[in-house]
């Protein structure tokens, strides 16, 4: 399974940037952000019907995971960002809803994509 994502960018606080992934399968889906030099760490996960969603509490309210698994692309809408969500985002696919809210469930990892806010 090859993952694709793209969408980051460099933007205002306050700002909104919307992130893609193109996947492939029956996967549920889920987005990482990783800080320099710390552990990658959960943003949201979506079920593979896209009726389940769960997101970390940092993000809760601002951003909203999605998918259309007729483009096979999951989305994240980053709304109201901050410079504390300047970092290098990952999507990430795991064989369930469950598994993906954590990095060692992950099966597989697209490459990252950088996004920065400035104040």
């Amino acid at each position: 399974v090859q993952l694709q994502a793209s969408g980051g960018g460099s933007v205002q606080a306050g700002g909104s940037l919307r992130l893609s992934c193109e996947t492939s399968g029956r996967y549920s889906m889920g987005w990482f952000r990783q800080y320099p030099s710390k552990e990658r760490e959960f943003v949201a996960v979506i079920s593979y019907n896209g009726l389940t969603k769960y997101y970390s509490e940092a993000v809760k309210g601002r951003f909203t995971i999605s998918r259309d698994n007729a483009k096979n692309t999951v989305f994240l809408q980053m709304n109201s960002l901050t410079p504390e969500d300047t970092a290098v985002y990952y999507c990430a696919a795991g064989g369930s809803f469950g598994s993906v809210r954590y990095s060692y469930g992950v099966d597989y990892w697209g490459k990252g994509t950088q996004v920065t806010v400035s104040s």
